[in-house]
């Protein structure tokens, strides 16, 4: 039998434009309205043919990360993504941005093995391994809200190495991974597993759930499900 071929786990050639080109909007290098580098100077850059650089460039445009303008060149477009409800609703700035006084308790961080529906979710191999975290948030000594959230390690490698007491995974994680896009809903629901303990919560009372994938670097980032009591919560946002 011949042996398997070593398989290349490097990225293909546009998306470590794209990932190039993210980690440069992210860390401030180009800004909002800036002009990026051509295709020609992009595809001497990176050794590749400029229908490389295209596709990159033409995936971003439709992700609505770059605005491409005929005769122009190429511009960091408006991230209108910081100016929705999801980038509003991490807990610990909502809670300050109140005056009252945000904290938190680590119920879970540890690895997992994703089953066929997250793997599904997260575009990953059935039985990946994937890191989960379940932390309980409270307003004053108030519980508010319990996260619930797998990452993708990809994206995040060193997750599981933080003290989430200090500083929420919403904000770890806009700063190691350059946000890209998200899709949430919103519905009401009966807690699950032990949440309607953790959020003192009566037996008739029921949780609004807000369900969040972002993603990031051409990948799914993480998946989260963020638990409130329906009586002591209601989101609001302004676009």
């Amino acid at each position: 039998m011949l042996p398997h071929p070593i398989r290349d786990k490097r990225p293909p050639a546009f998306q470590a434009i794209k990932d190039h080109v993210l980690r440069q909007i992210h860390e401030g290098v180009w800004r909002e309205g800036d002009a990026i580098p051509g295709e020609e100077a992009l595809a001497r850059s990176f050794g590749v043919s400029r229908m490389t650089v295209n596709r990159a460039l033409r995936e971003l445009s439709s992700e609505q990360v770059l605005e491409r303008v005929q005769g122009s060149g190429t511009f960091v477009a408006q991230q209108k993504f910081l100016a929705t409800l999801v980038e509003l609703r991490n807990i610990a700035d909502e809670i300050t941005a109140r005056g009252h006084r945000h904290s938190s308790e680590l119920q879970l961080l540890a690895r997992t093995r994703a089953g066929d529906a997250l793997a599904r979710q997260m575009g990953l191999a059935p039985r990946t391994t994937v890191f989960h975290s379940v932390i309980l948030h409270f307003e004053n000594d108030a519980p508010l809200q319990v996260e619930d959230r797998y990452v993708n390690p990809h994206v995040a490698p060193d997750y599981l190495k933080q003290d989430f007491t200090h500083f929420t995974p919403n904000a770890y994680l806009m700063q190691v991974a350059p946000l890209q896009g998200v899709d949430f809903e919103i519905e009401a629901d009966t807690p699950i597993g032990n949440v309607r303990h953790l959020l003192r919560m009566a037996e008739d009372e029921f949780c609004l759930v807000l369900r969040r994938t972002t993603r990031s670097m051409g990948q799914v980032a993480s998946v989260a499900s963020m638990w409130h009591p329906a009586k002591r919560y209601r989101f609001t946002g302004r676009i």
